[in-house]
């Protein structure tokens, strides 16, 4: 990085919702890339809610954040966006309506919505040209990246995005993975599952542009892993509380867990749409505590304090939660899904079980709770493996890497670094 010509503005990044407690590694993402001498502004869809604000840095990135949807709510901001953009570049306000309404799904209401889109993209077009960036980033390629493309096509500004999944494997004609891949300048993909979905809805001619750019943590937060002094067997869990993260497999599981370990505590951090189901569901199981959002430094208190982290989502991309909890040297109990097994090594460095099986995953935990050494062993290879390849601050740099090649002050990139 030092020895790059530093960009000739600042990058913006854009997110349906910025900051949100559940996606503390974007944060950690634009931080570490101003680390690295990059200069990132922030831009949202929408504001998010106080329950996110969970620390100070939510609420000094929020202060800080630019909001989209706000400002396009104010009618003459609306218009003189639209009036600025319609007489500064008539040709590319109009191509960029083609393609609002050339990418929408079926239907009329999808149509309006691509309209609404497009008056978005407008507003946030205004808002780059007046701040001179240079280049726009996007986190998760629904809705928010479609007003990246939109506004992209608009200002002339080229956008980049970052390609989690699942979500958008299951509707990526719906959201036109192929257009919004085709206009980046380059797609982000967090793993190597995902940059092969990617490659299957795109054209061959576009694959170059598929780079594999990791989510990371900063393991030196979770460096520190004291003697507990409560010796109940303790399980954590970390994620939204909605359908997709299997809780229900793990309430199945738990009373054969409970019949080796009766003293078993059970730590849920996240919040969700499924919550009070899900607390319903477990009224039964007085071993649940269900602790809602909780910040980053709470977090990393909660993993020192377990004994494994579970997980037993049924979708995911690679959770940051198992890189957390890795870095904390835990073992983790986790599904074997889509790029979970790029991260977590089977019988290694924690235990792949078939995602929906209760008895596989109650096995699973008490087979580690039984076997502290085993435990032991399994946190210290998560942690090298961690350290090794999913670090923000490494991530970061391969990703200011790509800024930079792509605003044409370094060589053409691979597929890694």
């Amino acid at each position: 990085m030092t020895s790059q010509a530093p960009l000739s503005g600042p990058v913006a990044y854009l997110t349906g919702e910025y900051p949100r407690a559940t996606d503390t590694f974007i944060q950690r993402e634009v931080m570490a890339l101003r680390g690295h001498g990059v200069p990132v502004e922030t831009s949202s869809i929408r504001k998010t809610g106080v329950e996110h604000l969970v620390g100070e840095e939510q609420r000094t990135e929020a202060k800080n954040t630019f909001y989209v949807l706000q400002a396009a709510k104010n009618p003459l901001r609306l218009l003189g966006s639209h009036l600025r953009a319609m007489t500064g570049s008539p040709k590319r306000y109009f191509a960029g309506l083609k393609l609002a309404w050339q990418s929408a799904p079926p239907g009329l209401r999808a149509h309006l919505y691509q309209l609404f889109y497009f008056a978005e993209a407008v507003v946030l077009a205004d808002h780059l040209r007046k701040r001179g960036v240079v280049h726009l980033h996007n986190h998760i390629a629904t809705a928010s990246c479609t007003v990246a493309m939109l506004a992209s096509a608009v200002s002339g500004i080229p956008y980049s995005f970052t390609l989690h999944g699942p979500d958008i494997f299951f509707e990526p004609h719906r959201w036109r993975l192929d257009l919004k891949i085709r206009h980046a300048r380059f797609v982000a993909c967090i793993s190597d599952f995902c940059r092969s979905q990617a490659m299957a809805f795109s054209g061959t001619a576009d694959w170059p542009k598929l780079h594999i750019v990791h989510c990371g943590v900063e393991p030196e937060r979770y460096d520190t892993r004291p003697e507990r002094g409560n010796p109940a067997p303790h399980l954590l869990f970390v994620g939204r509380l909605a359908a997709v993260k299997g809780l229900p497999v793990l309430f199945d599981a738990l009373p054969q867990v409970l019949q080796e370990f009766p003293d078993l505590r059970v730590s849920l951090i996240g919040d969700g749409p499924d919550r009070a189901s899900l607390e319903t569901m477990a009224a039964h199981l007085t071993q649940v505590a269900f602790l809602g959002y909780q910040s980053q430094t709470e977090v990393a208190q909660m993993l020192q304090q377990a004994d494994m982290l579970v997980l037993p989502s049924f979708a995911e991309g690679v959770p940051v939660v198992l890189m957390e909890a890795m870095a904390a040297r835990l073992p983790v109990v986790t599904t074997q899904v889509a790029g979970i097994p790029e991260l977590v090594e089977n019988h290694v460095s924690g235990e792949l079980v078939p995602p929906g099986d209760a008895d596989a995953l109650a096995q699973a935990i008490i087979g580690l709770l039984a076997n502290k050494s085993r435990r032991d062993e399994m946190g210290e290879t998560g942690r090298a493996k961690v350290a090794c390849e999913y670090t923000a601050t490494r991530e970061a740099a391969w990703l200011a890497q790509l800024f930079h090649a792509y605003a044409g002050n370094a060589p053409q990139p691979g597929k890694r670094p």
